[in-house]
């Protein structure tokens, strides 16, 4: 009887996919091995991305596959898209694995590959989710440009804004209360050139201000504190900054300033007079 080691994935956008749950997997394993006659060594899962095989459980399986690879004959999985989604990982993993004496078997998608011509039909295989995942990969990334064009920020709230939602239940920034005014206090102190970022920021960090020295550093160069959205060019389409519906925290003339100081061209600032001057010398 043969010994084999079986595998269950689930990404966390699949846990709600009647027949991707790692117990219905596991299940089927089970069933599997039994009418198989495999003697089931041990079972791993992992909830994460089969994009990569850096995945915790994966690797433990690897360990496993290594110490006993005189005992262990094939990796049971249910589809080949549970394996992976990446085509090139996996005919290297696959390569990987027949070093140690181990095949890989889907019980779904079964495949021979000893057969030359079943190569074909593990490249569809392999193939078909690894489309799927950037497919939806790119139409995410479309449907956010269509929003943000719409002047609607689609990415992780700033520090002094936080998500809400608007009268269409959609998410919308707004001022995230105390930390919007030290947003805006940073800026005005900044733009008076008295004072370097980093100066700044220790002045502010009493008040509440958690962001670290680049992250600061970095803020007062988002336009979106101005009300506006900056959208980075894509392949076909330039770069554009475009009015945002969310409220600003800053003028557009205090962020103009603040750039104009952030590039070295500081304007001339009066300091208070700290003489006497009744006693000139």
């Amino acid at each position: 009887m043969e010994k084999v080691i079986t595998y269950s994935r689930v990404s966390t956008d699949e846990q709600a996919d009647k027949g991707y749950s790692l117990r219905d997997q596991q299940a089927k394993l089970k069933d599997y091995c039994t009418a198989k006659n495999y003697i089931q060594f041990a079972h791993y899962e992992d909830d994460y991305s089969a994009k990569t095989f850096e995945r915790p459980n994966f690797q433990k399986l690897l360990v496993s596959i290594k110490k006993n690879k005189k005992s262990i004959s094939k990796l049971v999985f249910t589809r080949w898209d549970r394996f992976s989604r990446n085509i090139t990982e996996a005919l290297i993993m696959i390569r990987e694995l027949s070093t140690y004496g181990v095949t890989c078997e889907a019980i779904d998608q079964p495949l021979d590959l000893s057969i030359p011509e079943n190569k074909l039909l593990l490249i569809i295989y392999l193939t078909t989710p690894e489309i799927e995942n950037d497919r939806r990969s790119l139409n995410t990334t479309m449907g956010m440009r269509r929003s943000m064009k719409e002047g609607r920020y689609c990415v992780t709230a700033p520090f002094g804004y936080k998500y809400s939602r608007d009268e269409q239940n959609k998410p919308i920034l707004v001022h995230d209360g105390h930390k919007a005014e030290l947003i805006k206090e940073a800026f005005e102190l900044y733009s008076t050139g008295l004072y370097d970022k980093e100066e700044v920021r220790r002045k502010l960090q009493p008040k509440g201000m958690t962001l670290g020295s680049n992250g600061f550093a970095y803020m007062f160069h988002k336009i979106v504190y101005t009300g506006k959205i900056y959208i980075k060019a894509s392949q076909d389409e330039p770069e554009e900054i475009v009015q945002g519906i969310h409220t600003p925290i800053v003028s557009e003339d205090l962020f103009e300033k603040v750039q104009y100081i952030a590039f070295g061209k500081r304007p001339i600032t009066t300091k208070k007079k700290t003489t006497n001057e009744a006693l000139p010398l």
